[in-house]
């Protein structure tokens, strides 16, 4: 294996060294990490794989079953207008099995709006309603081994959910009949109100099974009027109650949600009647994000709520948990466990499961003047003995954990990101798995609607890599640059192009790494849209500005406290579109300071990219080409970072604009500036030093496309990836640790002669020399420990020029082994002194430079 297919291969064990030792975030038994209670995601199986079309297909998965032997999921599929199988018999491989068109059911335009799985069957709840005025459904009971409809049954309304009993004796179904949006002001009342039916499925055959209908309101179809139990339940609206999702406990009690009347009904099974109702109330919102303008700021706070919960599930058969969606006055962004005895709440998540959100990149802030993260789907599982809670946000795309084992005080345990939308939750404790399928399909340029298995038993958890405390959050996201502090060798600096108000943040390298703080940028002259960071020796920062037109593209000089001192057009780039800088790299100080920077895409009529460099002190340019590989079909590489290496070289990141399984090319190239005379545009070299897909598909997501951040800190490689504000993306950010620099790059070569060089640099349209041909994949090491915290504040920039930096002494009694040093005795006294040596000289050397 040659060096640099060493290095690429190195990278995923270091992931998986590193993946070994990350902590939960918070708030769960410590004793997890050892017992092996988290949950890791082993596939993510996009639906469109397994439709007729293909990728051409609008199709989604919304709600899931599994079948009895737990090898088979089935899920409904409301754009298509029809239900898919797939055999997950294989946890990390899913194997599409085909579709079931529901006009070979009933009619074309019917919707499937649930599915459960019972014995050799699977139950298709159906919406076959004409009008919102005139609603009707049916449940179609289909053999799963042929897919062929056994019976159908004729519902009294337009159908959402359905639950089925542990006994298997009862089906319950919410009926809805929901509202018009469009009609009025988009309120209640709309008659005609919704109800619950019962199907009793005792019998040889299906056709046996009965049906039986629970009215949750009296009066006329036409003109319904309100029960009792709910007018004194003090639900909104109660004559026109609207059925949204049902659970049911082992005692044979089901619990429905009505999410626009704010309430919740119990109904006992066998006998029909309702045993009570009460109200999901309000909460007080506070520390939330409440203001859709660009910024990350929970500064907000909401009075008096209403929760409006959306699914729901019991635990212990007494208490019951509901995600609080929202739907036209509310949604309190967090979920809340009820004791059913007394109807009152015993816990409200309050601001934290938003806290989740922020500290985890994950917040979609666009929907912050709406519902936030929108927590609409819940499951309660049971596995080796303990009862979890998965709350899923519906427009943070993630499913929230929490241990149950006291329904009065959840604890968290972690977070599970998700493709976009997840819709249903099904635990599959008999296998150990958890399955979400996510409804939101982008089928252009965006995520693709997908089915995420998870595995239980993990040791830790996979995710975040990156995030803030959830009980102080900083809040961050759409990082496009990555930069090393040459002030404090732990940390790393950050920043967020346009999608937010441009930020720039402290990141302390570790397992997880995490955001300490955050500083505004301000007193630019224009909108920026910063695509790359440098901290600079002499303090501050250098910044690369993206101009939606190439004139408009911009070197930005950055003070310590965030102030723009600076901005420099450049020239030569009229021309170019709206793919422009993209990296930036900073080297010196003084008289003697450079900035190398990356321009993304090549410029109309030239075959190569530019990396130019700018001399602060003299105001010089120098440009030069970078060669890309050829993209595939339907696609474009580009750059997308640069950093400089101890070595006088730059390493730069490769990437082309795709994600998911389509994801090709995401390289790490080690590229040298060589000298260049005025007027001339020398073709630099590269040379492969890593390929980064391997580490970007290790925990089996979908795979990130903007691989925007690569920086070298304390001698070790990180990446970061853009997570594009949550925005048409998952909003999964990937911070990988990629290894020892001297692994992933050659940092043996000499420092750069400042002679001309008697070789002639190569000239744009010459080929490539051996060196730039493409090699096999980068080795992992392991992942550092983790960095000690520092307080949150503003980030800590670097004021003065780097200082060396050392080894920590171990403390008293710590075992020499733990912390590498004992790897110095293994070096010979000559190469120990020649180590101190050296060190002396760079110390000797800088103390004549003050």
């Amino acid at each position: 294996m040659n060096r640099t297919a060493q290095r690429s291969a190195g990278i995923l064990a270091a992931l998986a060294l590193g993946a070994g030792s990350l902590a939960p975030l918070a708030l769960a038994a410590g004793a997890n990490a050892e017992s092996g209670s988290y949950f890791e995601r082993t596939a993510t199986y996009p639906v469109h794989q397994n439709h007729p079309e293909g990728a051409a297909a609008q199709t989604a998965a919304e709600i899931s079953t599994v079948s009895a032997d737990g090898q088979t999921l089935i899920y409904t599929d409301a754009l298509s207008r029809q239900i898919g199988f797939v055999d997950i018999s294989d946890a990390a491989k899913p194997v599409g099995l085909g579709t079931l068109p529901l006009h070979q059911l009933g009619s074309a335009q019917d919707e499937p709006t649930s599915v459960a799985a019972f014995g050799e069957y699977v139950m298709v709840v159906v919406n076959t309603s004409t009008s919102y005025s005139d609603p009707s459904g049916r449940v179609d009971v289909v053999r799963i081994a042929d897919r062929t409809l056994v019976h159908s049954i004729a519902l009294p309304g337009q159908p959402d959910s359905i639950a089925l009993s542990a006994d298997g004796a009862y089906a319950a179904i919410a009926i809805e009949n929901e509202r018009d949006e469009d009609a009025g002001d988009g309120g209640l009342p709309q008659a005609p109100a919704g109800s619950v039916a019962i199907l009793d499925t005792v019998g040889e055959s299906p056709a046996d099974w009965s049906l039986r209908e629970v009215p949750l309101a009296g009066g006329t179809r036409e003109n319904p009027e309100a029960l009792d139990e709910l007018s004194q339940a003090g639900l909104d609206t109660p004559q026109d109650p609207e059925p949204e999702y049902v659970s049911i406990n082992s005692r044979n009690q089901a619990a429905v949600t009505l999410q626009e009347n704010n309430g919740i009904v119990l109904i006992d099974l066998p006998s029909g009647t309702i045993t009570k109702a009460f109200s999901a109330g309000t909460v007080d919102l506070e520390g939330i994000d409440t203001d859709e303008d660009g910024r990350l700021d929970p500064a907000g706070s909401l009075q008096g709520v209403p929760r409006e919960p959306d699914a729901i599930g019991w635990i212990q058969d007494r208490y019951l948990a509901t995600a609080n969606e929202g739907d036209w006055k509310g949604g309190s962004r967090g979920f809340t466990v009820f004791d059913t005895g007394t109807g009152e709440p015993v816990w409200d998540a309050g601001s934290s499961f938003e806290h989740l959100a922020l500290s985890q990149g994950l917040f979609p802030e666009s929907r912050a003047g709406k519902k936030g993260t929108e927590p609409e789907g819940l499951a309660i599982g049971e596995y080796q003995g303990t009862d979890y809670a998965f709350v899923a946000a519906e427009r943070g795309n993630f499913v929230a954990v929490y241990d149950m084992t006291d329904p009065r005080a959840p604890k968290y345990l972690q977070t599970l990101p998700t493709t976009n939308g997840p819709e249903g939750i099904l635990p599959i404790p008999g296998r150990e798995l958890l399955a979400v399928s996510s409804e939101t399909d982008e089928a252009e340029n965006g995520v693709r609607s997908a089915l995420n298995l998870f595995s239980f038993g993990a040791a830790a958890p996979q995710f975040p890599q990156l995030s803030s405390d959830p009980a102080d959050p900083v809040p961050f996201g759409a990082l496009s640059g990555l930069s090393a502090n040459p002030a404090d060798a732990s940390q790393l600096f950050a920043v967020s192009d346009n999608a937010y108000q441009p930020r720039i943040y402290t990141l302390e390298a570790g397992t997880p790494a995490t955001v300490e703080s955050s500083m505004e940028v301000t007193e630019a002259s224009v909108e920026l849209d910063l695509e790359g960071l440098a901290a600079r020796a002499d303090g501050g920062f250098w910044a690369a500005h993206e101009g939606e037109s190439g004139a408009e593209n911009l070197l930005v000089r950055i003070d310590a406290e965030g102030v723009v001192q600076e901005e420099i057009a450049l020239p030569e780039l009229a021309e170019l579109g709206k793919h422009g800088l993209e990296g930036i790299a900073a080297t010196g100080s003084g008289e003697k300071e450079e900035v190398v920077f990356a321009v993304q895409r090549e410029l109309p009529g030239e075959d190569y990219v530019r990396l130019g460099k700018y001399l602060p002190a003299t105001g010089e340019f120098s440009w030069y080409g970078y060669q890309l590989e050829a993209a595939a079909d339907g696609a474009w590489n580009g750059l997308s970072e640069i950093t400089a290496l101890p070595v006088g070289s730059y390493a730069v990141i490769e990437r082309d604009n795709q994600a998911g399984p389509d994801a090709a090319h995401k390289k790490i190239y080690q590229v040298r500036l060589p000298d260049a005379a005025a007027g001339e545009m020398p073709l630099v070299e590269k040379t492969l030093a890593a390929d980064v897909l391997p580490a970007l598909q290790e925990t089996s997501g979908w795979t990130q496309e903007k691989l925007e951040g690569l920086a070298v800190a304390d001698g070790e490689v990180y990446v970061v990836t853009d997570n594009d504000a949550v925005e048409d993306a998952t909003g999964e950010t990937v911070f990988a640790h990629l290894g020892a620099a001297d692994e992933v790059f050659d940092l043996a070569g000499p420092e750069p002669s400042t002679e001309p060089s008697d070789e002639p640099s190569q000239q744009p349209g010459e080929q490539p020399s051996e060196e730039q041909s493409e090699a096999p994949v980068a080795e992992p090491t392991a992942s550092p420990s983790q960095s000690p915290q520092r307080e949150s504040g503003q980030p800590q920039a670097p004021t003065d020029a780097p200082q060396q930096s050392r080894p920590a002494e171990p403390e008293a009694g710590e075992n020499l082994a733990d912390t590498g040093a004992n790897s110095f005795w293994l070096i010979p006294v000559g190469a120990v002194m020649a180590l101190l040596g050296a060190a002396a000289a760079i110390k000797s050397s800088r103390a004549r430079a003050k």
